[in-house]
């Protein structure tokens, strides 16, 4: 079968685990070339060799998304290396969880930084080129908490639905020239989520409910993200809802 993305460049940040590990795993395999973005470089050492024992070309960049300077060396770096930048997946993210009374505001400002603003920065770095060149294509990893909110998810839910909003507005700025905008929003997925959750009876719900219902695999994402990828020009798939058939909400 023909590699459905020869030629491409993506960058795809918070690679180093989970849905970010997953989707330049999957880019490599369409025959992308493969920028990945993480904090831990050890990692995302293991993530480069991976995609490269496998023939694929990757660059790897240790980067926090929180800090506006450093993404933006994420996409100059990128498009010296590779010549272009086509897609940019947005895919670093946290998850705060535990009611707002009870909650701790410093994990709220990571929640908003990582979020939110890592979003910003990095779509704002990879804008310029995306318009010099009139094609591009911004993928931006939300959730279900994005569209439903509920009791004890309040900042998550806060989070989301802001990258949501921004999203639209994103696409309607663009769309003349020729950047797609996609939005996707998992349910439960089998990533390390939980364990970043401080809150301990957050924690205690969510690995809860995980018993009860069988989660998402990261590469269930990356095969939605490369189905939106691989679309016709003409065709922008602007929003992928997808939860496990057992979750209720």
């Amino acid at each position: 079968m023909a590699e459905k993305l020869q030629g491409k460049v993506a960058i795809v940040t918070g690679a180093s685990s989970g849905i970010g590990e997953a989707t330049a795993i999957a880019l490599a395999a369409e025959g992308a070339l493969v920028a990945i973005a993480a904090r831990r470089t050890d990692r995302l050492d293991g993530v480069a060799k991976h995609i490269e024992g496998r023939g694929g070309k990757v660059l790897s960049i240790t980067t926090d998304i929180t800090d506006e300077t450093q993404v933006g060396d994420l996409i100059e770096k990128t498009n010296a290396e590779f010549g272009q930048v086509d897609i940019l997946v947005n895919n670093a993210g946290i998850g705060v969880l535990g009611a707002i009374d009870t909650g701790n505001p410093a994990d709220w400002r990571k929640a908003i930084d990582v979020n939110v603003l890592g979003v910003l920065y990095a779509t704002h770095a990879v804008l310029p080129i995306l318009k010099a060149q009139k094609s591009g294509h911004i993928v931006n990893i939300s959730s279900v908490a994005g569209r439903t909110a509920r009791a004890g998810v309040g900042v998550y839910n806060a989070t989301k639905w802001g990258v949501n909003a921004l999203s639209e507005a994103l696409r309607q700025e663009v769309y003349q020239d020729n950047i797609r905008v996609t939005i996707i929003e998992p349910g439960l997925v089998d990533t390390e989520f939980s364990n970043l959750i401080s809150d301990p009876v957050a924690k205690e719900r969510s690995e809860e409910r995980r018993k009860r219902i069988t989660p998402l695999k990261s590469e269930d994402i990356a095969n939605a993200i490369i189905y939106a990828l691989t679309q016709p020009p003409h065709v922008n798939v602007n929003e992928i809802l997808i939860r496990p058939t057992a979750q209720d909400n």
